[in-house]
Formats: structure tokens, C-alpha cells, sequence
């Protein structure tokens, strides 16, 4: 047992009562995480600075309607990833869970996957490049992380390993053993240094070169999600594999891999329509 454990600071998981309707911290930070980052999206497609003359690319009123289709396809995604990959077999047996959304249950690498579906059908639609439109959504996705992460240690949910550190905490539910708080492990790293480099890559030019502001994405958050998997406690029936891996980090390699072939392909000279 460590000299010194700090107290988890138990905060009430809802965080307001509309009337009989309980508004928890983990849909705020969801809406948190959209507003934010529907303001930055604008910022970044009105500063002409930050991209290559006529360069097609989103205006401000086209990012409501790219915001809601990434937001539709983050929220199925993540729901039906977190089914399919993480307890198929309990949603199987009792299927009406699935739309329970309130008790938690979102996988990161399956809203990706929906938030890039959104991303691809509203580049079909309106014809502009489908890399510069997951550039500007990368370049603010960091925001939803970071509120993700801190809802991730209000709940408590996807608590650290066991820990003598003097930061660790006892989270109610994991039994008496103090663990590292790895939600706020990712929380810095996903969230608060991620959204920085790619702030200032868009500031230093990174959206004239298509894809770039996306890749660094990808490797940013596959090596922080890879690191932090080394602290965070695997469910060992979800989420342990086999040699001390996790389900986080064989889901994270493969955007480091992706994330490097895009840094690669958008450094090379080429035009801005690619």
C-alpha cells in the first residue's frame, strides 16, 4: 500500500435533474464535445490563411451539416462497436440493452469508423475533397476525447491498473486496491497534447497539404492509446489478449500504420484536389 492515496473525488454521475429527465456527465460531454467542436470546425474552414488558394473545402453553414453526420455516425458507431467487439454475447441475450446508451458502453475505434462513414457520404454529396473534410474533423476531435475521458472518471469506468504511485486512487467498484487513474492518462495525452499538435499543425499549414492534419491523428492517438493501455485495467474477457496486449492496442496499430502512409502521401509534392 502506497504512503499516500489520493481520495477518489466521488461526484454524482448525473449531473442535473431537467424535471424527471436525470442529464448525466457522460451525454454532456458528448454535447460538450460536439459544440465545441462545431465552433472550432467553423474557425478553421473561415481563415483563408490556412489553405491553399481555392482549394475546395467546407464552407461554415456545409460544417452543420458535416457535424451532423459525423455525430450520427460517432454515436452508432461507437454503440455497435462497443457491442460487436467488447460483449456481443451478453447483447445477444439481452438485446434492449444495446439502445441503453446512458449506462455507458461507447467504443472509440468504432466511432471512428462511423464518424468516417459520415465523413465519406458527405464528401459524396457535396463533391469536395474527403481528405480535407477529415482533416478539419481530425484537427477538433481531440476536444471529444478529452471530455470522453474525464466522463470516463466521473462514472468511475476503464479505471488503472493496481499502483503504489502516490497519485493513485481507490475507485469504488475496483475493489480496494489503489490504480492509476489512466482516464486521465488519456484525457491529457488524447485529448489535451493531441489537440494541441494538431492545433498548431492547422495553424503552421499542415490543411494545405490534404490528409497530413489526418495522419497525424492517427499516429498521435494510436502511440497515446497504446501507451496508456500499459496502465489502464483490461477487462479480462473483453479486452485481454494474449503476451500482456489488449484489444486497445491491437485496435490502435493499425491507425499508427494508416496515420504514417497519410503523413508519407501528404508531405510528397502533389495537387491540392488529391
Amino acid at each position: 500500500m502506497p504512503f499516500l492515496v489520493l481520495p477518489f473525488p466521488a461526484i454524482d454521475p448525473v449531473a442535473v435533474h431537467l424535471g424527471p429527465l436525470p442529464l448525466r456527465w457522460y451525454a454532456l460531454a458528448y454535447i460538450g464535445g460536439f459544440i465545441v467542436a462545431w465552433f472550432g470546425m467553423r474557425a478553421l474552414v473561415s481563415d483563408d490563411a490556412l489553405w491553399t488558394p481555392g482549394a475546395p473545402r467546407p464552407g461554415r453553414d456545409g460544417v452543420d451539416d458535416l457535424l451532423a453526420n459525423v455525430a450520427f455516425g460517432i454515436i452508432i458507431g461507437g454503440r455497435l462497436g462497443h457491442v460487436l467487439i467488447y460483449d456481443p454475447a451478453f447483447y445477444l441475450a439481452h438485446p434492449l440493452e444495446i439502445l441503453a446508451t446512458w449506462k455507458g458502453g461507447m467504443a472509440f475505434h468504432g466511432g471512428l469508423v462511423g464518424g468516417l462513414v459520415g465523413m465519406a457520404l458527405y464528401a459524396r454529396k457535396t463533391g469536395e475533397p474527403f481528405l480535407t473534410v477529415s482533416d478539419i474533423c481530425a484537427a477538433v476531435t481531440p476536444v471529444g476525447l478529452f471530455f470522453g475521458r474525464v466522463a470516463n472518471f466521473i462514472k468511475p469506468e476503464m479505471w488503472g491498473r493496481e499502483s503504489n504511485a502516490p497519485w493513485a486512487m481507490v475507485f469504488p467498484g475496483a475493489g480496494a486496491a489503489p490504480r492509476h487513474p489512466s482516464q486521465l492518462y488519456e484525457a491529457g495525452l488524447e485529448g489535451v497534447a493531441l489537440g494541441l499538435l494538431l492545433w498548431l499543425a492547422a495553424r503552421n499549414g499542415a490543411l494545405k497539404r490534404p490528409g497530413l492534419v489526418t495522419g497525424l491523428f492517427g499516429v498521435g492517438y494510436g502511440i497515446a492509446r497504446i501507451f496508456c493501455e500499459f496502465f489502464r485495467e483490461p477487462d479480462p474477457v473483453q479486452e485481454a489478449l494474449s503476451r500482456g496486449l489488449t484489444m486497445g492496442m491491437a485496435l490502435s496499430t493499425p491507425l499508427v500504420l494508416i496515420g504514417g502512409g497519410l503523413i508519407l502521401r501528404a508531405v510528397r509534392p502533389r495537387s491540392f484536389t488529391a
